[in-house]
């Protein structure tokens, strides 16, 4: 089969101008980057569409190192309903860069599931990632400047929270210290997150509109001041200029996949150390336009379905019609105990002992009342076999289960998936939420509460750090807000290598960071890094341009 990059280069693209017209947005509403790619302003988004509209989450079991395919799935589901005569529009994230350039090599779907055009939304975009880190260290170069300025004042600050970004996997910035030597501003130990983990990515994710984006600006906590009050971007007096740096940013873009369907790709934090999800203004543009919008969640169901329902929805109104959730032959063996090195012959046993996984996620995403389809997502090495006990797991259950070949057919390939979906959402929708945890709920029971209920842990472990930052939320404001955990993708619990389903553990956080602008509360459990490292052999190795062409993407 042809790589992924031929795929995308030999498809045909129309005009994005033509894109837009095709779903009901007049041509000269857009603001087009390229002929192919283009913003399209908040104004445009209509509520009264946004409720008719029927939302579908794309998640997965827990990842391996296998991969699973849920870009490529939620892509492929879309144009299935295409096929079928639904009027279906994908929402998806950007891609970063660090995973791009470290293992994963993109993140625009694969094979003749793909949005387009996939280069350019792999490398740099509309610049949204750069706005951010911009933004994001336009903050941290004011911040050092004020307390230069006021160093020996009642206004000093004694404790600064706020590090700096740079979408680039780079370990050895994690831990820093800035301002050494003579008339280079006051020493202070800092580090780098990676740019998906900024709070202005997430503010950007959640912000319904400019009014909005600001006010959530002004409120960011920098940190606390000598009298131990907290300061704030409104306090640093800058909350103009990074609206004004974020201006475009904001606004959702458009694109295309490999059968000339709209698609919406914006925002992109990363599910194990954000809140994974797109943004809430791409969303509600799809669900303006689209009968049917699919959208997806980073990893697997207890990180990025838990914070899609327990954040996104929350704060958006959204209520999500079913969710899919994406299963592998690779990935269930990798859960049931095959070695890596065999994952791709056959052996039942292990598969079936992965299902383990699986149904810990159905038994989660039934928690929030969704009703679920799974999908089995197909590689050429799959056996009927294999493909048979899936179903029949699922039959047992009593749900709905499709085969997925996208990857292969495109929209053809998923036919079944997206009659299996508007089967479900006729007969048998989701009920409306159910969240894990109430927003009365102080910050230490909210993580109480998805630690027990959601990763199975026996009881939760909070550090002497942690413990003084939720000293300084409980019996405020903050107290209110929802949580997001950072941990490993490929475990219910915080140890990577527990595959399967964990069970019985004690579920350690480490450090709370409290994002008052995004308006929710971080917690980081285990050895979690919110600056990811790069591989022994990254894919930047394999990236060049050969005759004026980009290879090593997919």
């Amino acid at each position: 089969m042809k790589s992924d990059i031929q795929i995308a280069r030999e498809t045909p693209l129309k005009k994005v101008k033509e894109v837009a017209e095709n779903i009901g947005i007049d041509r000269d509403e857009v603001h087009n980057y390229g002929p192919y790619m283009a913003k399209v302003p908040l104004r445009l988004k209509n509520q009264e569409k946004i409720d008719q509209s029927k939302l579908v989450l794309v998640t997965a079991i827990t990842p391996t190192k296998a991969g699973i395919g849920k870009t490529t799935v939620s892509i492929g589901l879309a144009l299935g309903l295409n096929k079928i005569g639904k009027k279906a529009i994908v929402a998806l994230r950007e891609p970063s860069l660090g995973p791009v350039f470290g293992m994963k090599g993109g993140a625009a779907g694969g094979g003749y599931a793909q949005v387009l055009p996939m280069e350019n939304i792999n490398l740099h975009f509309t610049g949204d990632f750069h706005a951010v880190t911009s933004a994001h260290n336009t903050i941290s170069a004011l911040l050092d400047n004020y307390i230069f300025r006021v160093q020996g004042t009642p206004h000093e600050i004694k404790e600064v929270l706020w590090k700096r970004v740079l979408d680039v996997n780079d370990r050895s910035l994690r831990y820093i210290v800035t301002g050494l030597g003579p008339g280079n501003g006051v020493p202070l130990e800092g580090g780098f997150d990676i740019t998906a983990a900024s709070e202005l990515m997430a503010i950007l994710c959640l912000a319904e509109d400019e009014e909005d984006l600001r006010r959530r600006i002004e409120n960011i906590l920098l940190g606390y001041t000598r009298e131990d009050k907290p300061f704030t971007v409104k306090d640093l007096g800058v909350a103009g200029a990074i609206t004004v740096l974020m201006k475009d940013a904001i606004h959702p873009n458009l694109v295309q996949t490999t059968e000339n369907t709209a698609a919406f790709v914006h925002g992109g934090p990363f599910a194990n150390i954000a809140h994974g999800c797109n943004s809430v203004s791409a969303t509600k543009m799809a669900m303006s336009y689209g009968e049917y919008v699919i959208t997806e969640a980073g990893f697997g169901a207890d990180l990025g379905a838990e914070k899609f329902f327990n954040i996104k929805c929350r704060k958006s109104g959204l209520q999500p019609k079913l969710t899919v959730i994406v299963v592998t032959a690779q990935g269930l063996k990798m859960h049931g105990g095959t070695p890596e090195t065999d994952i791709r012959q056959p052996d039942m046993e292990g598969l079936k002992k992965g299902l383990e996984n699986l149904s810990k996620h159905l038994e989660n995403l039934a928690s929030f009342g969704q009703t679920v389809v799974v999908a089995f997502n197909k590689y050429a090495f799959d056996t009927q076999d294999e493909i048979d006990a899936v179903a029949e797991f699922c039959r047992q259950r009593g749900v709905r289960f499709a085969v997925n070949n996208a990857f292969v057919e495109g929209g053809q390939g998923a036919v079944e998936l997206a009659n299996a979906v508007v089967e479900a959402i006729e007969k048998e929708p989701s009920q409306p939420l159910q969240f894990t945890y109430s927003d009365e709920d102080s910050i230490r029971t909210k993580l109480e509460k998805i630690a027990l209920n959601i990763y199975g842990a026996r009881d939760v472990v909070f550090n002497e750090k942690a413990l003084r930052r939720l000293k300084r939320i409980d019996d405020t404001p903050l107290a209110k807000f929802p949580v997001c955990i950072a941990k490993t993708q490929f475990s219910f619990s915080a140890d990577p290598k527990e595959y399967g389903v964990a069970k019985g553990f004690r579920f350690k956080i480490n450090d709370i960071v409290i994002n008052q602008g995004s308006e929710f509360i971080v917690a980081i459990a285990g050895e979690m890094m919110r600056m990811p490292g790069l591989p022994a052999d990254p894919q930047a190795k394999r990236i060049d341009i050969v005759n004026g062409k980009v290879e090593g993407l997919s």
